[in-house]
């Protein structure tokens, strides 16, 4: 964020440069104030919203490819861990988190976003861990701040992605046929006895897919239907800011400042299966007072 503040200063240095070299003092000293005032404003708000100059371009460029290799040598190193533990898939999943933690975090620090977490204390215990998904860095946070012991569920798509889809399935997470109604149920069920099985964790994303613009989208049923049979308790997790800082399609992270709130543990032990609408209304109510106005799903 430093370097990206630095080099607005720079460009607004030349650009005032540009514009005082005036040939008449009397003629030019009322316009000089006037255009100092308005590419400072600019600018200001450029680096902070939306700063699509060359030299944060270039910052951004920098950031990603520093991410993406980082990640590729992180994701070489424990995918040779996984294969000596094939024998030991309860070893697996954990390294794998330890992979997460190491990796997400190292991640965020490249990206340099400044992070605030509150409520991480509820953090510390078996549960159905959720999030909202509006970004590529929720991915990253997930991957640092959920405990270790903790699976997640993803589309069975996943095992395409260069060396991070192998690793996920080496790591012995759990995926899903999202196409086959039929089998994401069966595939949903298995993954909530290997969880009651394992003494394990989940972690997954209510709305399915990545929101386009930052909006909170509909939940799916999956998150309600996994805590009727684990009946363990779910763990909301309110992430702001992200789909300002990397949004969706785009090659450019802007240092937006980032916010993850763990909301108290919503306990399943009483829940009804002829009740789940009225779960999955309530936890999604939940979200949408936690979050900013930009982020609440629209009327």
């Amino acid at each position: 964020m430093e370097n990206s503040g630095g080099g607005a200063l720079l460009r607004n240095r030349r650009l005032e440069s540009f514009l005082d070299t005036s040939s008449g003092p009397r003629v030019e000293e009322a316009p000089k104030i006037l255009v100092k005032e308005k590419p400072e404003l600019r600018l200001k708000k450029d680096v902070y919203m939306d700063d699509n100059g060359w030299v944060s371009s270039i910052i951004s460029w920098i950031r990603i490819v520093t991410c993406f290799v980082s990640m590729m040598v992180t994701t070489f190193i424990w995918a040779l861990i996984m294969v000596v533990l094939i024998p030991w898939p309860y070893e697996r999943i954990r390294q794998g988190n330890i992979y997460g933690h190491v990796t997400g975090r190292m991640l965020m620090w490249i990206l340099g976003n400044p992070i605030k977490i509150e409520g991480a204390e509820y953090n510390n215990e078996r549960a159905i861990y959720i999030s909202n998904h509006a970004s590529p860095i929720d991915i990253f946070l997930i991957m640092w701040l959920t405990p270790t012991g903790t699976v997640g569920i993803a589309k069975k798509e996943i095992v395409w992605y260069p060396l991070f889809g192998q690793l996920y399935v080496l790591a012995n997470h759990l995926r899903i046929d999202r196409s086959n109604p039929t089998s994401a149920i069966e595939s949903m069920k298995e993954a909530a006895r290997a969880v009651v099985r394992n003494n394990l964790s989940l972690i997954i994303f209510p709305e399915g897919t990545r929101s386009k613009n930052g909006r909170l989208l509909p939940f799916k049923k999956g998150f309600v239907h996994l805590a009727l049979q684990t009946r363990l308790p779910i763990v909301p997790m309110v992430l702001t800011g992200t789909h300002q800082a990397w949004r969706k399609g785009s090659l450019h992270v802007r240092p937006t400042p980032l916010a993850v709130k763990y909301l108290p543990p919503i306990s399943t032990e009483n829940w009804k299966a002829e009740k789940i609408d009225d779960y999955v209304k309530m936890v999604h109510d939940l979200y949408a007072a936690q979050l900013p106005e930009t982020q609440r799903p629209l009327a």
